[in-house]
């Protein structure tokens, strides 16, 4: 397992503990069950792909917290089987992603064993970058208008 010494980022900088937690908890996640994918699918869009074979929709339960997406599974009903070798791994499951400021959950779908998470981040509009006009000492008339840019 690789560690990492974060004293000298404490040392000059402020405000910056969540990233350091951050890193320090992505390199003690030992446990990789179940299997996933990140894809950015335009600027400000993402999905998140979970394996999901042997479970249902109803027995995944999906949380949106601010910051932080919940993806759990219940143990599915097995019923009155008695496997003679079970190579697929149907047990319960708490996976928990870290999202960015204003990423948001779009829509969720589950189809053939994946479960497929739509991720957008939408800035406010008090955050997005705007232009402002430009006004001309002595010359009321005389004005430099830009556009803004969405």
């Amino acid at each position: 397992m690789r560690t990492y010494e974060m004293s000298p980022f404490w040392r000059s900088s402020v405000g910056f503990d969540r990233l350091f937690d951050l890193v320090n908890n992505a390199t003690n996640d030992s446990d990789n069950y179940p299997l996933y994918d990140i894809a950015r699918t335009g600027e400000n869009q993402y999905q998140i792909t979970l394996t999901l074979a042997g479970f249902s929709p109803e027995e995944i339960t999906i949380t949106a917290e601010p910051s932080t997406l919940i993806v759990e599974g219940r143990e599915p009903n097995k019923g009155n089987r008695d496997y003679l070798y079970q190579g697929v791994s149907l047990r319960p499951f708490r996976r928990v992603f870290n999202l960015a400021d204003y990423v948001q959950v779009k829509d969720a779908t589950f189809e053939n064993g994946m479960l497929t998470i739509t991720l957008v981040r939408e800035l406010p509009e008090a955050m997005k970058p705007r232009r402002i006009a430009i006004k001309t000492a002595g010359n009321d008339n005389l004005q430099i208008e830009q556009k803004q840019t969405a």
